[in-house]
This record gives C-alpha cells, structure tokens and sequence, in this order.
C-alpha cells in the first residue's frame, strides 16, 4: 500500500519477519519517490520506520493493544495525516560529533595509560565496529551493548568478555547462546582488548546509546588517523570533516560530468523506449536490445571510474566518492528495471578508489594546492587533494 508523499506499507501475514519485510522495501522505495516512512505490519505489530534525509533514523512500534489507547491511536493516524511528526531533530551529522568527542577522550585516556598509538587505535576501530555491527544487525541485537551495561563497573570482566567475543568474530561461532557471524578482512585477527578503566568504560556505556545506524562511516578514516597521531588526537571532536563539507569537492569535479551524461543518457532512453512500444516484431527487439546496450554502456562507464586522494589521509574523501558513484548505479539500475529490461548486476566495487597516504611527521617539500581544491586528470580518473610528500 502507498499513500503518495505519506508512507509505503508493507503487509505481512502473522508472525512474519518484519526485519525482512523492511529489506524488502529497501529495493522498491525509490519507485514510490522515497517516501519519507517506511510501515511493515504482520496484522499483529506495525512498525513505523522514518525515512527522511539528514535526519536520525527512528522506528516507532504499534500493537493491536495500543490501538485502544488515544494517544496511541492518534499518532498513527499522522502516518496518513502528518508524516513529519515522526522525523527526530538530530541530524547524523550531529551524532557522529557527539560519537567523534566520546572516542577522543577515550583515545585520550589509553594515551596517558602509555598504550602505542597503533594498537590504540587498532582496538578503537574494533570497539566502534562492534557499536555499528550490533545497530545494523550485523550483530545479534543489543548483545554488545549488554555486555558493555554488565561490565562497565568491572575491568577485568569487560576484557574477559570481549576477548572471548573478538574469538567468535575472527572465526564465526557461539558467543554465550548467541551466534556470531564470521568477521573477515583482518580487523579481529587476534583477540588483543585494552583495559578502560572506571571512566573510559562510562563513556563505552554511554556510545552504546546513541543510534549508530546513523553514524556517517567516514568517522572510522577520521578516528584511526587521529588516534595514531598525538598532535591531532585533540581535533578528533573539535573539527570532524562532514559529508557535506566533502561532497563541495566531490560533487563538482567527480559526479557533475557523469550526472551531465547520465541525463543525456535517459533522454536518449526514453525516445527509444517510445520507439520500442510503438513498434512489433523485428524492429521492437532491435529498440529492446539498443535501449539495452545504452544503459548497460552507461553503467560500465561508472565502474571504470578510478579516483585518486594522492594526499590521502582518514580516507573520507574516497569513502565518499565511491558512496556517490555507488548510489548513480542504482539510478541506473532502477531505470532500467522500470523501463522493462533485467536490472544489471552492479559492479561499481572498492577497486575503484586508490589513496596515497601522506607523512605525518615530516613536513613536505611540495607545493600544495589551497584547501578544498581539485582537479580532474582527463584520463578516467580524478584526482582529490593535493600532491604526496616525498618521504
């Protein structure tokens, strides 16, 4: 059920997953103009997911029992009537600066207890993985947060408990009556944990509060480099490059050509798709299959974009640019599911982002190019930042 502007509404029959009714709403929302909340119900329990931009993601749960309550009642009827109300205040943008200051002063803290920068901030990233995992159901559902609400009053139980989970995350298994999936990619490789004391694990207790499913990703580049580092380790809170302050860099040299092409691309399809139904026979299969290679042509040409960051540092930018040509293939994808061909396998991957890293410790030679600058290199490839030191 779709009520234009309002919601999308996803049936279900008794006790159905609703988690995988949500998923299954994922992959059609654009073509109800991306409605700003998502409803899955199996008669039983509705549940009211916002889906707003630059806004917290929040899910509000209705049962029967609650219709019968006035309040209740009149706030799901606002899913027909005022969509809005549901929308949190919070920006992501702001729960990413709350969670950025929390990790500066825990990196802060295993710095005065003369912990390396490196395993500190090695075992950062894995807590912080840990928090997003659980919130977007990589994670059995709150089990990280339990185990930090049970042991933030007692150290030693803490690094007990979470060596043995970083055990299961390596290999993939059984945590207590829980099961863990496997981990790859290097991160869990050992089962190393550093003690927080009384007040850093406070401050573990209070992240597990905050939605982490709206924290913007680029805080894990931010927070390894800055905790490697003693002479930044303090603008970790304080200067938190945002999304929108990266895209005034990507937008313009990386995705304008490709959207400038992109919306000659669909002009060109839609005059064929006319062609195609106007057609029979022969020259409709001869339309179908031109319609087919222009888009598919289009699509190989966002994966065979490489960017490169030559002063890459927490790796934001390239994060952000392979999010950009990630979300036009779906454009993509999408478009040609509506207009009547298979949708594409995507191959737009993380092979297309390249980053030189940058000394920290001795200043470069080189030219720099003024903040905020770029240039595109002509060839397939576009170059963000400035140029590499020599060391």
């Amino acid at each position: 059920m779709w009520r234009k502007g309002c919601f999308a509404w996803e049936y279900k029959g008794p006790d159905a997953n609703l988690e995988k009714a949500y998923q299954q709403q994922q992959q059609y929302r654009e073509s109800l103009e991306n409605p700003p909340l998502l409803v899955v119900s199996d008669i039983q329990t509705i549940q009211v997911h916002t889906n707003f931009t630059n806004s917290v993601k929040q899910v509000t749960t209705f049962t029967l029992d609650d219709l019968l309550v006035t309040e209740k009642l009149d706030q799901l009827r606002r899913v027909w009537t005022d969509p809005t109300a549901f929308r949190v205040a919070e920006t992501p943008e702001q729960v990413t600066e709350k969670a950025a200051q929390e990790f500066a002063t825990l990196a802060r803290l295993l710095r005065q207890k003369g912990e390396a920068p490196d395993r500190a901030a090695h075992f950062l990233i894995r807590l912080l993985f840990c928090l997003v995992a659980e919130d977007v159901r990589l994670l059995p559902e709150n089990l990280f947060s339990k185990l930090v609400a049970a042991t933030h009053t007692r150290p030693e139980a803490f690094v007990s408990q979470l060596r043995q989970r970083f055990v299961a995350m390596r290999t993939g298994g059984f945590f207590g009556v829980d099961q863990i999936l496997h981990f790859d990619g290097g991160l869990f490789d050992d089962d190393e944990v550093l003690e927080l004391d009384a007040e850093g694990l406070r401050i573990l207790n209070r992240l597990t509060g905050l939605d982490w499913g709206s924290i913007e990703p680029a805080i894990l580049g931010t927070l390894f480099e800055r905790s490697l580092d003693p002479n930044t380790r303090a603008q970790l809170g304080a200067h938190y490059t945002s999304r929108e302050d990266i895209l005034t860099i990507v937008e313009p040299v990386l995705m304008a050509p490709l959207r400038r092409k992109w919306a000659q691309v669909q002009e060109e399809a839609r005059s064929l798709v006319e062609r195609r139904d106007d057609a029979s026979g022969g020259p409709r299969r001869r339309r179908h299959h031109e319609l087919s290679q222009l888009l598919a042509t289009f699509a190989e040409e966002i994966a065979a974009v490489r960017v490169l960051d030559p002063a890459c540092g927490s790796g934001n930018f390239l994060y952000v640019s392979l999010k950009e040509l990630l979300d036009l293939e779906k454009e993509v994808i999408t478009f040609a599911g509506e207009v009547g061909l298979p949708k594409f396998f995507p191959k737009v991957g993380p092979e297309q982002v390249h980053g030189a890293s940058r000394s920290t410790s001795t200043p470069t030679t080189w030219p720099r190019r003024p903040s905020g600058s770029a240039t595109s290199s002509g060839s397939g490839t576009t170059d963000l930042g400035g140029p590499p030191s020599r060391s």
